[in-house]
């Protein structure tokens, strides 16, 4: 081994500085990272998606699996697992020409990204060597020749990425082979090869090809469903993000389980202590559930448009559920926003049975459990009974019910449900209801944010969906007597959305405050296209193709902004990458271990406040003393003290009986404003100056009066590769009163 990294290190050296040269000094680094890349790329793939035919777009799948799952998963696992430096850490000299890479050096994701796409490239067209094959060796080269990794890291990654192409088209094409001819008979005979576009099939069985059209789409669905749900474990099991602050809020919560908490109700916290019960206090265990409630939401709405509109145009439910950013987003966090959702959904789809002539008592009992298990979950659930109101108001065949017991039986349930947060409440003077009317600024100015609103729904919802969707709700309230079941849908959904965009004229609206709204008028959107856009094929086969495409990229790029990089060489500033609120914490946790060790040094203990709900909860979860001492008497990391109730921290054991023991204060800073221009600037140049520093905040007057004295220890920086994503104030507190 050490013969080997010798040569490795001369093989190295000899071609990073040895044949260092002004032509190549321009040339290699064009090659590792060059503008034209991502939109030559993207011209490619339109072509062949547009005019390949059969073969075209199996390339293109194929190459979207392949490098998708290969520098997604497994380089990256490698990446992580060898834990190998890159050259210019360990070579003092290092001809540096590019910039410097976070990750690992063993192995190279340039060089496996290339020899996957040369691959793939090779197995469907042949010719296609003398080109492509050139290209990668070159960008392979380049990596060694720029400075950013040894040639074994190149030639790993080359043979990695080659091998896994391999296996991806092979593993793919058997599975088409076996599932094919058993599942989608119809579409087989059409494409019995998924690696051979152009071969015959064999005859197969009549019985079998007389399988109904509808069952091959809902066999789609299904394949579509738990493929997402295994992408997403995956994608949470490989660790790229951590938790967000209200993920490690709730974490908390879960290790003081209560009937409820002083700004949500309670179920978050149960399901939470159930995902880290079964992997242990991970981000992996906080957030299993979420990618299973997505499936279950999904599942439950395609069998039920299925039964409702036919299964392929349920399918077409799918696809805007899939490429719906904000969607995609609450699949992956485990927040409020997922169990509402499902809560919502499962209520709906309850209800339009039970709101039938033929609805029965126990229809409405199911409609009121899962109302109530909605609430539970979040607030806005119980906006669901306004719903209803509206749906008795303008229906009159579900007024029919308002004489029968079932509806009163779903609210007696529902409330029921309620009794868990009442009685917390009813000990705790009423807390919520003081926060939910501060959080909706019920008692300030108005200060409309209603294009701030729009524009976010846009850009989150999907603009093609969003707007979409808008059409339709103007087509359906222009004949909307024409079909119950829109009907339904419209009232399970309009006014949730209505109420928010009307409250925008007021303040600030979260994006996510709409989200139970957003299925019922998807569906709706279906239902309309159906019955009235049915002979606009060509045009709706077009609006979900585009859809689904920009969707998924918007999508692709909310999981892993560091692709902005890679595809335009433009890093997102830190105050609008939407990544920032999940990375950083495990480092931001580990400088504040670091400080409170060398405070600990005069031998007395040392404990952390936080002065943020947010960062506090990071605290408990990222530093690994912090977290075994969580819902202790004893915890190491406290919120400050405070004489009235500002989050959950305030009901548990405070740090009062610490007397004569030290403390480590830690506050955000404010980060500097973005400068005028900043996104030209950005777009031009790919980056800008901050204006101004930072402002240091100084120690709040109450440690003065808790502690004997209080000293500032700077402000510490918070980067995730080489940007800083955020500051924090540290202040040391010595002899607590």
């Amino acid at each position: 081994m050490d013969w080997l990294l010798s040569l490795d290190v001369a093989l190295f050296r000899f071609i990073n500085i040895t044949l260092s040269n002004p032509v190549l000094d321009r040339i290699m680094p064009f090659f590792s990272s060059n503008p034209f890349f991502f939109p030559t790329l993207l011209l490619v793939a339109t072509a062949l998606l547009w005019k390949g035919g059969a073969r075209g777009r199996l390339f293109v799948l194929m190459v979207l699996i392949a490098v998708a799952s290969g520098d997604g998963w497994i380089i990256n696992l490698l990446k992580h697992g060898v834990g190998r430096l890159r050259p210019f850490n360990d070579i003092l000299d290092t001809h540096l020409l590019v910039g410097r890479g976070g990750s690992g050096s063993m192995p190279s994701g340039h060089a496996a990204d290339w020899f996957a796409a040369t691959m793939t490239a090779f197995i469907y067209y042949r010719r296609s060597l003398r080109f492509m094959l050139p290209i990668a060796i070159t960008v392979a080269f380049s990596r060694i020749y720029n400075g950013v990794h040894y040639p074994s890291d190149v030639i790993v990654g080359s043979i990695i990425g080659a091998g896994y192409a391999a296996a991806v088209v092979w593993s793919l094409d058997a599975l088409w082979l076996w599932a094919g001819p058993k599942w989608y008979p119809l579409w087989w005979q059409r494409l019995p090869r998924a690696m051979f576009p152009e071969a015959m099939a064999p005859a197969i069985p009549a019985n079998r090809v007389a399988v109904s059209p509808d069952l091959h789409w809902i066999r789609l669905g299904y394949v579509l469903i738990v493929f997402l749900a295994l992408i997403r474990l995956v994608y949470l099991a490989a660790g790229k993000i951590e938790l967000s602050e209200d993920e490690a809020y709730q974490w908390t919560w879960s290790r003081h389980l209560a009937l409820s908490y002083y700004s949500k109700p309670p179920l978050i916290a149960y399901i939470q202590f159930l995902g880290t019960a079964i992997w242990g206090d991970t981000a992996f265990g906080v957030r299993f559930f979420s990618p299973l409630i997505a499936a279950a939401v999904s599942l439950a709405t395609f069998r039920f448009m299925a039964r409702q509109v036919g299964s392929r145009w349920a399918f077409g439910v799918l696809l805007l559920v899939t490429a719906t950013p904000l969607l995609a987003v609450g699949a992956t966090l485990m927040t409020i926003d997922p169990l509402s959702v499902l809560f919502w959904m499962s209520a709906l789809i309850a209800g339009w049975k039970a709101s039938r002539e033929t609805g029965t008592t126990r229809d409405w009992f199911w409609t009121g459990l899962w109302m109530g298990l909605g609430f539970l979950s979040k607030y806005t659930n119980l906006f669901q009974w306004v719903c209803w109101i509206l749906l008795f108001v303008l229906q009159p065949g579900a007024r029919v019910h308002l004489r029968r017991p079932g509806p009163y039986l779903a609210l007696l349930v529902n409330v029921v449900c309620t009794l868990p947060v009442l009685i917390w409440n009813a000990q705790n003077n009423w807390i919520t209801l003081e926060h939910v009317s501060n959080d909706g600024r019920l008692g300030q100015g108005w200060h409309p944010k209603v294009f701030e609103f729009l524009l976010t729904e846009t850009f989150l919802l999907n603009p093609v969906f969003f707007i979409t969707s808008l059409v339709a709700v103007a087509v359906f309230v222009r004949r909307r007597r024409h079909n119950p079941f829109a009907l339904y849908l419209f009232c399970m959904g309009a006014p949730l959305f209505l109420f928010y965009f009307l409250y925008s004229f007021h303040s600030r609206v979260y994006p996510n405050w709409i989200a139970p709204s957003i299925l019922p008028l998807f569906c709706l959107l279906v239902v309309v296209a159906r019955d009235s856009w049915a002979h606009q094929a060509v045009l709706l086969r077009r609006l979900l193709t585009s859809g689904t495409a920009f969707g998924l990229f918007l999508i692709v790029l909310l999981h892993d902004t560091n692709l902005l990089s890679k595809l335009f060489q433009r890093t997102l500033p830190p105050r609008v990458d939407t990544l920032r609120r999940v990375r950083g914490w495990s480092e931001q946790a580990r400088i504040v271990e670091n400080m409170r060790t060398q405070l600990s040094a005069d031998g007395k203990p040392v404990f952390i406040i936080g002065d943020h709900y947010g960062l506090t909860s990071q605290l408990c979860f990222y530093m690994p003393s912090a977290r075994v001492a969580v819902g202790s008497p004893r915890p190491v990391v406290y919120f400050r003290s405070t004489p009235h109730p500002e989050n959950q921290f305030y009901f548990w054991p405070g740090y009062a009986s610490r007397k004569g023991e030290n403390a480590l204060y830690v506050q955000q800073v404010d980060d500097p404003p973005l400068p005028s221009g900043w996104l030209w600037k950005w777009i031009r140049k790919g980056q800008f100056e901050p204006s101004g520093p930072p402002i240091a905040p100084p120690a709040p007057p109450a440690l003065s009066r808790q502690f004997g004295s209080v000293r500032s220890l700077g402000i510490s920086e918070i980067k995730y590769r080489d940007r800083i994503l955020r500051r924090i104030q540290l202040f040391a507190c010595y002899d607590l009163k």
